[in-house]
């Protein structure tokens, strides 16, 4: 996955509406092999490791206890229970070691309970434990039938969370220029891609080898038994459709009722995904533009200038630190991530063509979730772990550098910036990478509830189309929303969260192609 789809985002941007403030490959390649790899998607027919799991495991009973506070957020109410399941570290050796997945739930709140359902809020490296009380109040109607789960997957917060580097560092990483102008420059940028690898695999040690898309959905499975439901049913944002797609493929006969919100594109690997950013950030800027009575055109074009001045000489903020040109991107993809934010955006950009960082790097802040004291959250380097492990391709510089013209066509504001991403994200990475695409086919699955976000920045449109195509005939149903935003359900829309509830509640499953405007 590329920079700019991050659970620090959707949380951020939450928080904006509160305060009024995957995958690898390239172009065209249908290739969807493993490197044979013990955690990789399996070809049809391969044994599952969870057929031959020890009952220590399967039998296993989760003790449910009172949430506590975190270093990132305070204790959830009564409602909520946290507990720990053990998994096997490597799901070809699941009489191994174990590692924990820490979960929350709140039981359902009505009477005919039908089960669990599971939550995943994106990423990859969103912390569920976190996000799950926050989400209940969007989720109401159906915390009345379902047990509201939701978990930290491997790798992530307290499910043997990953730090590749510390707070100090991490701040003098945002003095790196993010589309190297010089040799200079394009030497710092790859070092410090190669030193943020290095720190990870000292933090992970030999959890960095498993830390996939397919052992979660493996470890998924196994909360499924161990919570006692016959079917996963299961809610997907963001990365999270992503994971709902690779376990509808691996457990297609246990697939319940799922929902894929904000869908990833599975045809696309490292370049597509990154292109298919670009022209959804843009879509999302040229949306915002006219809203303001701009011209989109000229209106990017004034931002991409400004840019290149910041590139030049940083803005000055309140802070006493300075808006470099990558962080000044940052606090513009912020509020892209919902419409009730673009008056934001306006207010920031006005003041950085005063000459006034402060409110762009707020943004940026938010976004890369920087405390007012200089310390900042893990969620990156989670999403890094995973989305490295999962992708095979790793574009060198000379092929990136050969597809900028192309970046900058697409987006001449976030172009560049996703153009050089391809080649910074895994940068020597000290794992190989899986597989090309994710495979989410689903024969003999029930049916399962696609929704794309005709204004989606992070997830464009395009994505939910191809997931239901590649899910498989019968199986993948698509439900359009006319909207901005990331993400469709509890988005204002009474259209779509019907749907989707009587999805969930009744089963009633909606004609595909179904709009919501």
């Amino acid at each position: 996955m590329a920079r700019f789809v991050r659970w620090a985002a959707l949380t951020a941007a939450t928080a904006l509406l509160v305060t009024g403030c995957g995958s690898g490959g390239d172009e065209g390649d249908d290739d969807k092999g493993g490197e044979g790899t013990s955690s990789g998607t399996p070809s049809a027919g391969s044994p599952d490791p969870g057929s031959r799991l020890p009952a220590a495991l399967t039998s296993q009973k989760l003790d449910w206890k009172k949430c506590e506070a975190t270093e990132d957020s305070a204790a959830p109410g009564d409602e909520w229970r946290c507990s720990t399941l053990k998994v096997p570290l490597d799901w070809s050796e699941p009489e191994g070691e174990t590692i924990g997945i820490a979960l929350i739930r709140s039981e359902a709140t009505g009477g005919d309970r039908i089960g669990s359902l599971l939550f995943n809020f994106g990423g990859p490296g969103g912390s569920g434990v976190s996000m799950m009380p926050y989400y209940s109040t969007v989720a109401s109607a159906l915390h009345k039938r379902y047990d509201l789960v939701s978990f930290d997957p491997r790798g992530v917060a307290a499910s043997e969370g990953v730090r590749c580097r510390g707070d100090k560092e991490i701040q003098a990483a945002e003095t790196v220029d993010g589309t190297p102008d010089t040799a200079a420059e394009e030497t710092a940028y790859l070092k410090d891609a190669a030193d943020f690898g290095k720190g990870c695999a000292k933090s992970a040690g030999k959890l960095l080898a498993h830390v996939s898309t397919t052992d979660t959905a493996r470890d998924m499975d196994l909360m499924r038994q161990v919570l006692g439901d016959d079917k996963l049913h299961y809610f997907g944002i963001s990365y999270g459709t992503e994971l709902g797609g690779v376990y509808a493929h691996l457990f297609p006969q246990r697939v319940g009722r799922l929902v894929l919100d904000a869908v990833v594109d599975p045809s696309a690997g490292t370049v597509d995904h990154a292109k298919n950013q670009a022209r959804g950030f843009q879509r999302a800027l040229n949306n915002y533009l006219r809203s303001t009575g701009q011209d989109p055109e000229e209106g990017s074009r004034k931002i991409a200038d400004l840019l290149k001045r910041i590139d030049a000489d940083p803005l000055p903020a309140s802070s006493g630190r300075e808006l470099t040109q990558t962080l000044a991107v940052t606090g513009i993809v912020l509020p892209l991530y919902s419409e009730s934010s673009w008056p934001t955006l306006t207010s920031a950009l006005e003041a950085a063509e005063d000459g006034d960082g402060s409110e762009l790097l707020t943004l940026a802040d938010g976004y890369n979730e920087r405390d007012a004291s200089g310390r900042y959250g893990t969620t990156t380097h989670s999403q890094r772990v995973i989305s490295c492990l999962d992708a095979k391709q790793r574009p060198t510089v000379e092929e990136t550098k050969r597809r900028l013209p192309e970046f900058d066509r697409i987006s001449p504001v976030f172009g560049a910036f996703l153009g050089w991403d391809t080649a910074g994200w895994c940068h020597e990475w000290p794992v190989p990478g899986q597989h090309d695409t994710p495979e989410v086919s689903a024969p003999g699955a029930a049916p399962v509830l696609v929704v794309g976000n005709t204004g989606d920045p992070a997830t464009p449109y395009e994505g939910a189309r191809r997931m239901a195509d590649e899910l498989g005939k019968g199986v993948g149903v698509v439900l359009t929303w006319k909207g901005e935003g990331h993400g469709a359900y509890g988005s204002g829309s009474d259209c779509v969260d019907s749907t989707i509830n009587a999805y969930l509640v009744s089963g009633t499953v909606p004609k595909d192609g179904k709009v919501c405007s």
